[in-house]
């Protein structure tokens, strides 16, 4: 039977599991907030019962610093751990320890999602699938001919801004507090082949105000993690008829209640985490993933985490 709950380890744990079983883990600092395990274990125990053939895999959380990334991908791999998933801080600096990565994963520059192979780990990313099924999902929007505002210049953001792009947006925006990692965002995108006609890059105080009626608003920065946390964007300064799609989730913040204030579609990003993770599970298992499983199983174990 599959333990749908919590299943955390670190690294100095790691040597209790059976490594004759196949598990999977997320890798995260800190990521014991994590809805992956529940999510991704009730679905292979329904795949299990519906007959296909998952084996014994279990899925985990890792607590990981950073620092500790390489060492941990050598030993994960040494134990047998069949996938992976990555999340804030690693999905970048992955990229350098892979034997190898996606062709999509490169030009995203970010990957969240780890399958083992001989010698080393393969990089994919899911976040821009997540995204995508996301929006059309919650919002009944898609990014063919949208007017996108990004909020934000991270790993997640990476994967955004390259899916807006190639889902066909006519415009993207991506607004940001650094200059710096916007600037490391342009010049990975142009080295990466990715045409630059259609983005432009900004800072909050630069902020444009020429939207098309119906902007579509992402907001890809850490804040709304926290009730007390500010809002990423004013949406006074928005048209009347935008859309917002908030990557956090599990409470409400002050995007939320601006939103609703104003009566402006909102959904936060427990749907993308979602389908980033059925993605993940596909690549992982070969086979469909049940994402209504998946889907009560993450809003459950959020809402247990809320008691």
């Amino acid at each position: 039977m599959f333990n749908c709950g919590r299943m955390d380890l670190t690294l100095d744990t790691l040597d209790s599991l059976n490594s004759n079983k196949p598990h999977l883990a997320v890798l995260g600092f800190p990521v014991r907030h994590s809805l992956s395990p529940a999510m991704h274990n009730a679905a292979l125990q329904a795949m299990a019962q519906q007959g296909v053939d998952v084996g014994a895999l279990s899925y985990h959380a890792l607590e990981l610093p950073v620092e500790r990334l390489a060492e941990a991908l050598e030993k994960l791999h040494a134990h047998g751990f069949a996938g992976l998933n990555l999340t804030i801080p690693h999905k970048v600096e992955v990229l350098k320890l892979l034997s190898e990565v996606d062709p999509e994963a490169a030009r995203m520059g970010a990957v969240n999602t780890l399958v083992r192979k001989e010698k080393g780990y393969a990089g994919f990313n899911t976040d821009g699938y997540g995204i995508l099924k996301a929006v059309e999902q919650c919002l009944k929007r898609s990014f063919d001919g949208a007017d996108v505002l990004l909020l934000g210049a991270g790993g997640a953001a990476r994967a955004i801004a390259v899916q807006c792009l190639a889902s066909g947006c006519q415009r993207l925006s991506i607004v940001n507090r650094s200059n710096d990692r916007l600037e490391q965002l342009g010049q990975h995108m142009r080295s990466s082949g990715t045409p630059l006609d259609r983005v432009r890059f900004a800072t909050p105080e630069e902020l444009p105000g020429d939207w098309a009626g119906d902007l579509l608003v992402i907001n890809a920065t850490a804040l709304g993690l926290k009730p007390d946390d500010p809002a990423p964007v004013d949406v006074r300064r928005l048209p009347a008829g935008s859309s917002i799609f908030d990557t956090t989730y599990g409470c409400r913040n002050q995007l939320a209640a601006d939103c609703e204030a104003r009566g402006l579609p909102y959904a936060d990003g427990l749907s993308m985490l979602v389908w980033q993770g059925v993605r993940s599970l596909e690549i992982w298992t070969g086979s469909e993933v049940p994402v209504e499983v998946m889907a009560d199983a993450a809003a459950h174990a959020l809402k247990e985490r809320q008691k």
